[in-house]
């Protein structure tokens, strides 16, 4: 049974998301060292022990954040399975590469990225406030942390932070070391890192970057298929991604035999959900920022409470292996 209870817990609100300031091994370098980690839906990627899990409910994907002020970075690193960036607030430039140079683009508010697996990728925000770019990690365990270039872990290592190969770090400043048995990361081999590719932006942009404007544009009769098989941007990194928007939001119920996920951009989204008879069983207001967990196989609709501009993000898995993505 689908109870009142049952149900706030499956909401985070953007006002309670509680962050990690020591999540990876970049947090002492100077012009990242003021970035903030969120873990919203499972597990995550952190490197810290302290770091807060909101939804622990598998869902077959894991939601996070990362809120940055202005000019400050997040250091390059690969996932073994998909990762995909919306943009809440703020401008952000993405990069990519062995050195970050290999190609770059710019995000405004609502655009998604679809970063594919096997490329070094960092981001910083180049607007003028505090900015939030909300993430979508593919699988469960979200592969198992992340892959840092060789020059992130030795500047980490020169600002006191070592991270251990069982994916924990460690803070020479407050007199940590290495538990026994631990042994330091060890860098990627030169055989590892001829690997990694290094796609121009010509080429990563078209099939992995929508824009938020041509979004709204193709959604105004139906949803917006996103990322998906037989999405806008073509891909099966384990989960889909669908885009609403006022005109095509519907006040019909429907259900899903997975969990699935809204998160607006955009205005404010009222959520109605029932499990059995007509009457609903109850009802929210998401606002942006907000992330609401739908159980499975409930009836439920979102559609905008308000007048005025409304988008929203809705996420599903669909059990394709996590990843690779990247085609050349």
């Amino acid at each position: 049974m689908t109870t009142p209870e049952t149900m706030d817990s499956r909401i985070v609100r953007y006002g309670e998301l509680k962050p990690c300031r020591t999540a990876f091994i970049d947090t002492h370098t100077p012009g990242s060292d003021q970035k903030e980690n969120f873990t919203i839906i499972g597990g995550g990627v952190s490197e810290a022990s302290d770091q807060h899990v909101h939804i622990t409910i598998p869902h077959g994907f894991n939601i996070g954040a990362a809120g940055q002020p202005p000019k400050c970075r997040n250091s390059l690193h690969d996932h073994r399975t998909a990762e995909a960036f919306f943009v809440l607030s703020g401008r952000w430039r993405f990069f990519w590469g062995r050195w970050g140079t290999a190609g770059e683009v710019v995000l405004e508010k609502g655009d998604i990225f679809n970063i594919p697996t096997g490329i070094f990728r960092g981001f910083e925000n180049i607007g003028a406030d505090y900015g939030m770019i909300m993430a979508i990690l593919g699988g469960d365990d979200a592969g198992g942390g992340v892959m840092w270039a060789p020059q992130v872990i030795e500047e980490a290592a020169a600002h006191g932070l070592v991270l251990g190969d069982n994916g924990r770090l460690y803070d020479s400043k407050k007199q940590e070391r290495l538990p026994e048995g631990v042994s330091p990361m060890p860098l990627m081999s030169a055989d590892e890192l001829a690997k990694r590719a290094e796609p121009t932006t010509a080429q990563v942009l078209p099939n992995h970057v929508a824009r938020y404007w041509d979004m709204v544009a193709l959604a105004d009769r139906q949803p917006c298929k996103v990322i998906g098989a037989d999405g806008l941007l073509k891909d099966r990194p384990g989960f889909e991604v669908n885009f609403l928007t006022r005109a095509s939001a519907t006040m019909e119920m429907h259900r899903h035999d997975r969990p699935s996920v809204l998160m607006p951009v955009t205005g404010h989204w009222k959520v109605v959900w029932k499990e059995n008879g007509r009457l609903p069983d109850g009802e929210t207001v998401l606002a942006p920022g907000d992330t609401m967990s739908v159980p499975e196989n409930l009836d439920h609709t979102a559609y905008p409470s308000m007048s005025g501009e409304a988008a929203l993000y809705h996420i599903i898995a669909t059990g394709d292996p996590a990843g690779p993505t990247w085609k050349p």
